[in-house]
């Protein structure tokens, strides 16, 4: 049983650090978008259980997209991976749907606590659902 996840950073040194920094032994599906309306095209197009979004991109940056995900009312987790660390700015995409917010370098202690906590990986195991 695969599990969906789409990382979205128009940086393609990002985008490789977030997947290294997922558990090894997580049965994850990856896909990868280098800007917002990348993201959306899979989004509008298949089931993505849980999302990595950066929020400056050039095309249509991270809030932008998490408020598309609102418009069409898609389901997926999302985790803003960012080095806009400004509160406020942590504060705002909690409101528009995000699951949490990931400084840039990924934490791998915080990361995993994240997936537990919100039942999206169990220790040794694969995705709680799909």
């Amino acid at each position: 049983m695969h599990f969906p996840v789409l990382i979205c950073d128009d940086s393609n040194l990002a985008r490789r650090m977030v997947m290294r920094s997922l558990p090894s032994d997580w049965n994850a599906e990856i896909i990868m978008a280098e800007n917002g309306l990348e993201a959306m095209q899979v989004l509008m197009t298949r089931h993505i259980s849980l999302m990595f979004l950066d929020l400056t991109m050039p095309e249509m940056d991270g809030i932008e997209v998490l408020r598309e995900i609102k418009k069409h009312k898609i389901e997926t987790f999302v985790i803003v991976v960012s080095g806009d660390i400004q509160p406020q700015m942590q504060e705002r995409v909690q409101q528009l749907g995000a699951l949490s917010f990931i400084k840039k370098p990924i934490d791998y202690a915080k990361l995993e606590r994240i997936l537990l906590d919100y039942g999206l990986y169990n220790l040794g195991q694969t995705a709680a659902f799909s």
